[in-house]
């Protein structure tokens, strides 16, 4: 089975008269990485100026709302756009495009104002239903061209819809938990996303980009690596006892540790599109690390899931974003002085918010600061640079 690759086969450039045919809805990159980006641009600041008493007028956005909105708005975009085209390659039919694909996009908008606008049953009500029907035409896509190997992503999406139903029950009070523990749970099934997709790609991309790297692929260990990741997911959503999550994750963390290394991640320091994969995958070692130690009652739970939100899963999403459009749009896979600078942020950011949820109390407020600075400034950058690239068609004339 192909790999996410960056090319697809040549075609006509598609007839690019009326909404339906803009280039915008050529893929589905790309009207959920702008969208995602967009979103995370003001999602951030406004929570902020919440938590410091300011926006009292939106009673709907809390502690509740920003964890969700970050997961199940955000990067639950992004992954269905990431999805939507590697399932393209995958297996060469076509993925929701055009009218379909506006459809999926809108409804993921209906989603984010209704959970800024709407009452908490409302809410939930249009919001879940956005993954089962954006999962149900990659199940179609991936059935019909018999990839059964990649039939596990759209369970995994029905798992990301089961932790956001969890959620909306938990908000209102038809389950007796923290509305954020499904939110963590979900943060882990992305986790377990990452070391799927990450094990595929970035061993894949560092060999093709540097001949003498050699990264080690090792089937046996990567099954393991996904099992134990796997693990800490499902003990963090059941609550099992703290002494038996600690030691899953930092199992976890460290079959991780030995199959990043493989991957030989020093060999990639003077390649940005290359090192923010690499690095963003050693955020997600620190925070299952940081995970077994929270779990343990050593260091706190929010450490460890914002290292595992900002520094792993955007770190690859900003990694991957970058790369894959710079691809489907038919642009060399080279990074700019631009993108070095989103990928700095992300570290800065992940950094700065470490120091606030783990640091000396006098810190926090500047952590927050500066971690909301470099998050919105490096998605606004995104933006700019890449909004052009997802509005127009491919410099190649090719379709997608």
């Amino acid at each position: 089975m192909a790999l996410l690759t960056i090319e697809e086969n040549a075609g006509k450039n598609p007839d690019t008269s009326g909404l339906a045919h803009h280039p915008l809805l050529g893929l589905g990159f790309r009207p959920f990485y702008l969208l995602a980006a967009a979103f995370s641009i003001v999602a951030i600041p406004v929570w902020l100026l919440r938590y410091y008493g300011f926006l009292q007028s939106l009673v709907h956005v809390d502690l509740a709302w920003h964890a969700h909105e970050m997961i199940f708005g955000f990067a639950v975009a992004v992954i269905v756009g990431f999805l939507y085209t590697a399932g393209r390659n995958w297996t060469g039919l076509w993925t929701p495009r055009r009218g379909p694909l506006a459809a999926i996009a809108l409804l993921w908008l209906a989603g984010r104002l209704a959970m800024l606008l709407t009452q908490p049953l409302l809410a939930a009500a249009v919001d879940l239903l956005f993954l089962p029907v954006a999962a149900v035409p990659l199940y179609r896509v991936l059935q019909s061209a018999k990839s059964k190997r990649n039939i596990f992503l759209v369970a995994l999406l029905m798992l990301l819809a089961l932790c956001n139903l969890g959620f909306h029950a938990a908000r209102l009070g038809w389950l007796p938990i923290s509305p954020l523990q499904p939110v963590h749970a979900a943060i882990l099934v992305i986790a377990v996303i990452e070391t799927a997709i990450g094990g595929r790609v970035i061993p894949h991309f560092t060999a093709n980009a540097i001949s003498h790297a050699r990264p080690i692929i090792d089937e046996r260990r990567d099954r393991i690596t996904l099992i134990l990741t796997a693990g800490v997911a499902f003990a963090w959503a059941l609550s099992l006892p703290g002494p038996f999550i600690a030691g899953i994750a930092a199992a976890a963390a460290m079959a991780q540790t030995t199959r990043l290394a493989g991957w030989k991640p020093l060999c990639t320091l003077r390649n940005p599109l290359l090192w923010i994969l690499h690095a963003s995958y050693a955020w997600l070692v620190l925070g299952l690390l940081l995970l077994a130690m929270s779990a343990l009652g050593l260091t706190s739970t929010s450490a460890a899931f914002h290292v595992l939100a900002i520094g792993a899963m955007a770190g690859l999403i900003m990694g991957m974003i970058t790369r894959t459009a710079l691809g489907h749009t038919g642009r060399s896979l080279r990074a700019g002085r631009g993108e070095t600078v989103m990928y700095l942020l992300i570290q800065i950011g992940v950094a700065s918010r470490l120091l606030a949820a783990a640091g000396p109390a006098h810190l926090r407020d500047v952590g927050l600061m500066l971690s909301a600075a470099c998050w919105s400034a490096a998605f606004l950058l995104y933006a700019l640079i890449y909004g052009p690239y997802l509005f127009h068609a491919r410099v190649d004339a090719r379709e997608g």
